[in-house]
């Protein structure tokens, strides 16, 4: 099993950093894939990113909730939103996405639909690179 990095993801990058196997990525291109993804078969379990995540958007695979629901304030990053984010990384650089939407207080989200993009993403996303 691996941890899966959710839609709730706003590319802050410190679970790159803690990951002893260095097995986090940017998606690329942000377009199409606007979060980080942690590879499936390089992932040891270790739970290292998980505390490291400032949106809490890292679930162990089969604990990713069904039923998420939203203290207020949450942005869900997926492609065919149009919100607009705006703010800056765990090393202050700049992050923008524009595909994005923030979640009302008490608005419930299954976020079990973002396990296989996880997935699709190393079995050769467009773009991919492990450089970066």
């Amino acid at each position: 099993m691996t941890y899966i990095i959710t839609s709730l993801c706003l590319r802050d990058s410190g679970c790159v950093e803690v990951c002893p196997v260095e097995c986090i990525v940017p998606g690329k291109p942000v377009e199409e894939w606007p979060w980080f993804y942690i590879d499936p078969d390089t992932c040891i379990d270790c739970g290292a990113c998980v505390p490291e995540c400032p949106y809490e958007a890292i679930f162990p695979e089969d604990e990713v909730p069904s039923a998420y629901t939203a203290k207020g304030g949450e942005y869900i990053s997926k492609v065919g939103l149009s919100g607009h984010y705006e703010g800056v990384d765990h090393h202050g650089r700049p992050v923008v996405l524009d595909c994005v939407r923030q979640l009302d207080a008490g608005e419930v989200v299954d976020l079990t639909a973002d396990v296989q993009p996880n997935y699709d993403y190393f079995k050769k996303g467009p773009g991919y690179s492990s450089a970066e």
